[in-house]
C-alpha cells in the first residue's frame, strides 16, 4: 500500500469540527470527501513544503504538530508559526502562487491533501464552505497581528505567557488538557518564534517555575496557575 495515498473521508473524520467541513450538509460533506482525496505522511525533521514550490494545495493536520520557518536575509531561520491536529496549512502560498515559508514536521505527522483548484471551485457551489475557508483565512491574519503584538510591545515574560495560553488554549480544544502539555519545538524553536535568546526563554521558563506559575521538566509543562500566566500577560486589575 502506498502510505503516500490513503483515501480519506471528512465525513467519518473525528477531527470535523476542527477543521473544513463545519456546518456542511451530509450531500455536501460526500462532494468535499472527493476532493480531500488523500493523506500524506511526513517524517520528523521532513518539510511538507518548501519557499519557492509552487503552490497547489492547501494541508490539514491530521496528526503532529509542524513548524512554519522563513529564511532572513542574512541566512538565519526564522520561526512564524506552530500548526497542531486540526490546522491548515499552506495558506502563505495563495497570494502568488508560490509557497513563501518551509513547513517542517516537528514530529512524525499526517496531512490530508486539499488541491486548492477543487477547494475554489466547491465553494463557489457551496457558500458554507466558502464562509469557513474565508474564517480560516481571517484566523491567520488575527493570528499573525497577535504575534506582531507580541514582538513589538511585550516583554519577555508576558510574550512567554502569551504563548503557554495560546498553547494550551488550543489543545484543550481538541480535547487535552488545560494544564498540561508536552513541547514538540524546542525552546531555541520558542524564542525564535518569540523574538527571544535561548538564554531568554530558559531564564523565564526558570522564572515561572520559582514563582509556582508552572512545573518544567525537559519538554513536559504543568501549569500550576493559571490566573497567574493571565495577570503575567494583562496585568491591570478588573474595575
Amino acid at each position: 500500500m502506498d502510505l503516500h495515498s490513503i483515501k480519506v473521508a471528512c465525513s467519518s473524520c473525528n477531527l470535523r469540527e476542527l477543521c473544513l467541513p463545519m456546518g456542511l450538509k451530509p450531500d455536501e460533506m460526500q462532494k468535499l470527501d472527493t476532493v480531500v482525496s488523500n493523506r500524506k505522511r511526513i517524517k520528523r525533521g521532513e518539510a511538507l513544503f518548501s519557499a519557492g514550490e509552487r503552490f497547489h494545495a492547501l494541508f490539514a493536520v491530521r496528526s503532529g504538530f509542524f513548524k512554519t520557518r522563513i529564511t532572513t536575509p542574512d541566512g538565519r531561520d526564522q520561526v512564524t508559526g506552530f500548526q497542531m491536529t486540526g490546522e491548515i496549512i499552506g495558506l502563505d502560498g495563495i497570494v502568488s502562487d508560490h509557497h513563501t515559508c518551509d513547513a517542517v514536521a516537528l514530529e512524525d505527522a499526517e496531512v490530508c491533501v486539499m488541491p486548492f483548484s477543487k477547494l475554489e471551485e466547491l465553494s463557489r457551489e457551496f457558500s458554507s464552505l466558502q464562509h469557513h475557508v474565508h474564517k480560516i483565512m481571517s484566523r491567520e491574519i488575527v493570528r499573525d497581528q497577535g504575534v506582531m503584538l507580541l514582538l513589538g510591545s511585550m516583554r519577555a515574560e508576558e510574550r512567554l505567557a502569551a504563548f503557554l495560553l495560546n498553547l494550551v488554549q488550543r489543545l484543550h480544544a481538541r480535547g487535552f488538557s488545560q494544564s498540561e502539555l508536552v513541547l514538540r519545538m524546542t525552546r531555541e524553536e520558542i524564542g525564535s518564534y518569540l523574538g527571544l535568546k535561548l538564554e531568554t526563554v530558559s531564564r523565564t521558563f526558570s522564572k515561572f517555575a520559582e514563582e509556582g506559575v508552572v512545573e518544567v521538566k525537559q519538554r513536559y509543562v504543568m501549569i500550576k496557575n493559571t490566573e497567574a500566566l493571565k495577570a503575567i500577560v494583562d496585568p491591570t486589575p478588573c474595575a
